[in-house]
């Protein structure tokens, strides 16, 4: 909390860079607005927070700047985009019950028993972050194995991707949950024995979720600065917010009315009910210095491999019954896409599994000669998409918003949901690149870590933080260090419709960038994964300095 309280004191302290500055001795590196790299060695920011010039060894430097800074011939680079992440997630997390390191299922209840002995005051276990997988469980855990250890409160706790919950008995009679209840349209309760189990997936987690308590105004306060702390040590400079309700975004406005805001967001409301809560009759204009700005609307059109949510054009190799669960009808989608597109707001749709990568083209196809000018459609995670459908993407122009992540996280899991004859199209970086598909690169924080140098490293190298499988998981995937900068910089920023500002340091753009003590375009997968910020700079201000 110490270290919160002094971030504050220097957030209420910032304001862009109010004299010209000079940063000079650097190794420089950037993309032009053409996505070719641009080197420097110096580097001058006006008053207004933007990069004034880039300067060459040869180049004559200002003779008495306002203020300059000596990089110590360190790599100065953009700061990095996350162009898919829950930035309320994340600070929610940070403050709740989190599981996303437990290895066991007897290690989770030691963990949700100490949690609960330590906080007797709360009315429920909240938390997130299980995973059967990690835990090789290899079954959904029960309500029986939460009662083992908190039986007398209701305990609710989130999947690690966010499209599950695990719930006690007491939380299930909290919710009125039985035997009789049915699954919403789009959900699922796991059963045992004809009674609820305790896990219930994708819409079926509303079932709970209304019945817990809510987080008030200050706890979004607090969990929106601590997010915000972490974010700016890992390099994050903007990030899109994908799911954003008017309860966050009244958070996100408090802190910019009270110059608390750093980071850049992005915000795409959860569905159309936030969207027109928050923007009315369209995206808003940008707030507080470029740092807010609601641009369009997030769909879930499936759930998430994982949980078997997914929906796949074939059944699950490991459940032969299922093929996952389409959250949105046709009708449903190709109107929630035009209420939205009608009043210009861009639209955002997850899609996981083959057949619902298909039918948001399909939408799209359907849609877009009806709704002219650049709409900039975008499919979020396009994680298992069929070979077949690759060159649609390009042919429409889709925005591929993947999170390279997820592919040394999930392959273990990939293989057993898909067997091995349909993993062609599965985290397929290299082939969307190949067919002339824009990617952009994020984290989908909190389901896993916003650090942008891990997601690099695996898009670059298709290995995990052990170098495993030798040689890269389906290498052929993998892109350059080039299109990785790119998607977690220019191609981010393109994706939100913000390139005219975000993720190059080319003249006239914000100058928001981190300094590093590595090359990123030169040094190998495992120097990128340990690389660290040590300091990260939005609009000319130092927000973080490591150690400082």
């Amino acid at each position: 909390m110490k270290r919160l309280a002094l971030t504050l004191v220097a957030l209420l302290l910032a304001a862009p860079a109010q004299a010209d500055t000079l940063v000079d001795n650097v190794n420089g590196i950037t993309l032009d607005k053409d996505g070719k790299v641009v080197r420097f060695t110096g580097m001058v920011i006006g008053t207004d927070g933007k990069v004034k010039q880039l300067l060459d060894r040869k180049d004559k430097r200002p003779e008495r700047p306002d203020f300059k800074e000596d990089g110590k011939g360190r790599t100065l680079i953009p700061g990095m985009i996350d162009a898919h992440g829950h930035l309320m997630g994340l600070g929610l997390s940070l403050m709740l019950l989190d599981l996303s390191e437990t290895r066991s299922l007897a290690e989770a209840q030691a963990a949700i028993k100490k949690y609960a002995d330590e906080n007797p005051e709360l009315p429920w276990i909240i938390g997130r972050g299980w995973n059967q997988e990690k835990w090789g469980l290899g079954r959904f855990p029960t309500a029986a194995d939460l009662d083992a250890v908190v039986p007398d409160r209701p305990v609710w706790l989130e999947r690690v991707d966010g499209h599950a919950g695990w719930a006690n008995s007491a939380a299930m009679t909290a919710a009125k949950i039985t035997a009789a209840t049915k699954a919403p349209e789009g959900g699922r309760i796991e059963m045992t024995d004809g009674k609820p189990a305790g896990v219930f997936v994708d819409a079926a987690v509303a079932l709970i979720d209304s019945a817990k308590p809510k987080p008030l105004a200050r706890d979004l306060d607090r969990a929106f600065l601590a997010a915000q702390q972490q974010l700016l040590a890992q390099g994050i400079t903007a990030i899109a917010d994908m799911g954003t309700t008017i309860q966050e975004w009244q958070a996100y406005r408090r802190a910019g009315d009270k110059h608390q805001l750093a980071i850049r967001i992005l915000s795409y409301g959860g569905d159309i009910d936030n969207m027109a809560l928050i923007a009315g009759p369209g995206p808003t204009p940008w707030l507080y210095d470029d740092k807010l700005r609601m641009v369009g609307v997030k769909l879930y059109l499936d759930g998430a491999l994982g949980s078997r949510g997914a929906w796949l054009k074939a059944p699950y190799a490991d459940a032969p019954g299922q093929k996952g669960l389409p959250l949105l009808t046709p009708a449903q989608l190709r109107n929630k896409m035009v209420r939205a597109s009608m009043d210009k707001f861009q639209v955002a749709i997850h899609a996981i599994g083959d057949a619902a990568n298909a039918e948001a083209l399909d939408a799209i196809t359907d849609l877009t000669a009806d709704l002219p000018g650049e709409r900039r459609w975008r499919i979020e995670h396009a994680q298992i998409v069929d070979p077949a459908d690759i060159p649609r993407f390009a042919k429409l122009g889709v925005i591929a918003s993947m999170q390279p992540i997820h592919q040394p996280s999930d392959r273990l899991m990939a293989e057993a949901r898909l067997g091995p004859e349909r993993l062609k199209g599965a985290y397929a970086w290299r082939s969307m690149e190949n067919a002339g598909v824009r990617l952009a690169f994020g984290s989908d924080v909190p389901v896993e870590s916003a650090n942008p140098f891990p997601g690099i490293a695996a898009a670059i190298s298709r290995t995990d933080a052990q170098g495993e499988p030798f040689g890269g998981w389906h290498p052929e995937e993998a892109v350059s260090r080039e299109t990785a900068l790119d998607g977690f910089t220019r191609s981010a920023a393109y994706a939100a419709f913000a390139e005219d500002r975000l993720g190059t340091l080319m003249p006239g753009m914000r100058a928001d960038f981190l300094i590093v003590d590595t090359d990123l375009l030169l040094a190998s997968p495992e120097d990128i994964r340990k690389m660290v910020p040590l300091e990260t700079w939005i609009g000319g201000y130092r927000y973080y300095k490591k150690g400082g």
